[in-house]
């Protein structure tokens, strides 16, 4: 079995386009790769062209030639269907496969990405393409995976072409039976939205001021996920009856309006993630991606591809500077950080890591998005430190398969994610809350995971010591029910405001808040309020400790045995309870009536139990991330430092080095960018 998550050792990749380069370079480019460590190559993602030159024309030449060369040299390849790049025969004769803006336009050839998920015709092109593909390389030796696609949903999570208006008439017959479903949910009378037929109904369109109705906008955004989710299956369907046993099916997608942990049990083995730590340090105004913890920060994102996948890979693992010739510009990596971003996957779960890629292009939109080596191929800086991270992997192959470890679990949900990027209301405090959290999780050395609520068993989400659903909107019997086991079996629940207000169409329900965790919080909302930008923000005291109550307060009342933990200070509403609790089973209900800060969220950690549950073992300063996997009852602790100062780590106990083998104790010091793992 080939799977290169076998559990038995972690594998490096790049990322290969055999078309970008004369042959003559071919077998020297393996071999140079093999002499680093380098054991998988991703080929053939955009190379639709050199299998189908023109409709129905299909010849095998280029890549048979390739994956000749490559089983002569000991080169693994994941092989990737090519519809994220249809080509220009394909669009030009058949416009009706593109993608449009809202006003309807269409995304026409000389970028990628520009197909609807939804077209007839593309269904139909793409199905012969992966078939033809398939039927070829799947038995090929070298092969030992398939990537569907490339990136879905990236560039564009949005789709209004005519393709997609019918098929989302087709959900929505499906989803709701009739117009008078349809209407009652997307409450339609208001604003006299009400429909007749199920041809007025369209995919959103450009409105008179641009406020479409938001129960169709959270309806459009699961469709696209169905979408994606379909067109995934549609691939992966056909390649499960070619494809070797022990080969795998994976993509590389954590975008936009997809629910990825969907497709992933619909159609792959696992999930990859594409992580540019460096857009941390943009040039450019990706203001959500500029913060004090810069590269640090893509800790979250690999801490949502382990709620997709508990084990996963990275597909592009950031090796040089990004950027293309509009934008996106950064610097190169400095020395150690690619050993960093390494580790810091690692870290998280990633027993696959695939750099972007082997050789930097020289022609169109990605030349200044680097790879391992520069334009004129040679030596450098950036291939000795993968030769140096292949030697550091060497000496901790019994990581592989290893567990992320973690007590506390963020709970999250598609329908909340969604809603929250659709109403303002709830967006302001979600994204707030959420950075909040990760901000104190991470300084305090508190590892978490992200638990998808319509997707996490029963099982994995009773093994957490604390679960925090920070601004639980929309909420579901089903949802509301696995909170509810998990508490009565021992667990402590934390919600933050503004919870259980909107059922499942995003309309706000007509019952006392908060809604269907009323009973499960002992709680009652008889008012709420944004605070006011000309207040100070309202606070509590618990147990000693101050709890900010930011953007958004509940003004909360104990019912059905709640308990009142704390009020309100320094506001209008001054000694109403902000913080309420209420025993069942064997666990515990709190409910806070704010958006959190990071102090707040410090304080609540502090407070319930489970902040840095390793000071015993080490001590260290905020710039450093620890992460924790363990198997077979033996913890791994990954220590990885930020900052490019040297840094001191006090080990209280004897730890095992694994680069090294050493004992270790006291005082350790850590290089700028630099890295350790022990065994614990």
């Amino acid at each position: 079995m080939e799977n290169i998550l076998r559990g038995d050792k972690i594998t490096l990749g790049t990322c290969y386009y055999p078309e970008h380069w004369d042959k003559s370079l071919w077998e020297d480019d393996l071999k140079r790769m093999l002499s680093v460590g380098i054991e998988v190559i991703r080929i053939a993602e955009f190379a639709w062209s050199k299998v189908e030159y023109r409709e129905g024309e299909f010849n095998f030449d280029f890549f048979d030639e390739f994956l000749e060369l490559a089983a002569k040299v000991g080169m693994k390849v994941i092989f990737c269907t090519p519809t994220a790049t249809p080509p220009a025969w394909l669009t030009d004769k058949y416009p009706e496969v593109l993608n449009a803006r809202q006003d309807g336009v269409l995304f026409r050839h000389g970028a990628r990405r520009h197909y609807n998920y939804n077209s007839k015709k593309y269904l139909e092109l793409t199905a012969i393409i992966v078939e033809k593909i398939a039927e070829h390389y799947a038995k090929h030796e070298s092969i030992i995976g398939w990537q569907l696609d490339n990136e879905f949903n990236c560039e564009h999570w949005e789709f209004y072409s005519e393709s997609d208006s019918l098929a989302f008439r087709v959900f929505l017959k499906n989803k709701y039976e009739t117009l008078e479903k349809l209407n009652e949910a997307w409450g339609t009378m208001f604003w006299n939205q009400i429909y007749t037929s199920w041809d007025e109904i369209y995919v959103p369109r450009t409105t008179s001021f641009g406020n479409n109705n938001p129960h169709h906008l959270l309806d459009y955004k699961r469709f696209i996920s169905d979408s994606v989710c379909r067109y995934a299956k549609l691939q992966s369907d056909i390649l499960k009856k070619y494809i070797k046993p022990g080969d795998f099916i994976t993509t590389n997608s954590i975008f936009g309006n997809l629910d990825c942990c969907r497709m992933t049990e619909e159609s792959l083995d696992f999930i990859t993630y594409d992580s540019y730590p460096n857009f941390g340090y943009c040039l450019n105004d990706f203001e959500r991606m500029k913060d004090e913890l810069n590269d640090r920060k893509w800790s979250i994102n690999l801490t949502e591809a382990r709620a997709i996948s508990r084990i996963f890979g990275i597909m592009e693992q950031q090796s040089g500077s990004t950027g293309n010739h509009i934008g996106m510009e950064g610097p190169a990596p400095r020395p150690g950080q690619i050993t960093l971003w390494t580790m810091q996957s690692i870290a998280h779960g990633a027993d696959y890591i695939s750099y972007f890629r082997w050789r930097t292009c020289t022609m169109g939109s990605e030349i200044y998005w680097h790879g391992i080596l520069d334009y004129s191929g040679r030596d450098n800086r950036r291939l000795k430190e993968v030769g140096d991270v292949y030697k550091k992997l060497q000496c901790m192959k019994e990581v592989a398969g290893a567990r992320f470890k973690a007590e506390v679990g963020i709970v999250k949900d598609y329908d909340n994610g969604w809603d929250s990027e659709l109403d303002v209301w709830h967006g302001r405090i979600e994204w707030s809350s959420r950075m909040a959290w990760f901000k104190a999780l991470e300084k305090s050395h508190t590892p978490f995971d992200f638990c998808y609520l319509d997707h996490i068993s029963q099982e994995e989400l009773n093994g957490y010591k604390v679960l925090v659903y920070p601004h639980a909107v929309i909420l579901t019997e089903e949802g509301v029910n696995k909170l509810k086991n998990y508490v009565e079996q021992g667990g402590i629940l934390l919600l933050g405001c503004r919870a259980g207000y909107k059922d499942s169409t995003g309309k706000c329900v007509m019952a006392k808040l908060p809604g269907l965790v009323s009973d499960l919080c002992g709680t009652d909302i008889p008012e709420y309020s944004y605070v006011a930008p000309d207040d100070a923000v309202p606070y509590a005291i618990w147990n000693g400790k101050k709890l900010p109550a930011a953007i958004f307060n509940d003004l909360l009342a104990p019912v059905n045995g709640g308990k009142v933990e704390a009020e309100y200070e320094d506001a209008y509403y001054a000694g109403t309870p902000a913080l309420i609790s209420k025993e069942t089973g064997k666990g515990k209900t709190y409910y806070f009536g704010g958006a959190f800060t990071e102090e707040t969220a410090l304080s609540f950690l502090e407070g319930l139990g489970v902040a840095s549950p390793y000071k015993d073992v080490l001590t260290l300063p905020a710039c450093c991330e620890i992460s924790v996997r363990e198997k077979d009852g033996i913890k791994y602790i990954f220590v990885l430092n930020y900052s490019k100062e040297n840094i001191e780590v006090t080990l209280h106990n004897e730890l095992t080095n694994l680069y090294t083998g050493a004992i270790e104790k006291g005082e350790v010091t850590l290089e700028g960018y630099g890295t350790k793992v022990y065994r614990l």
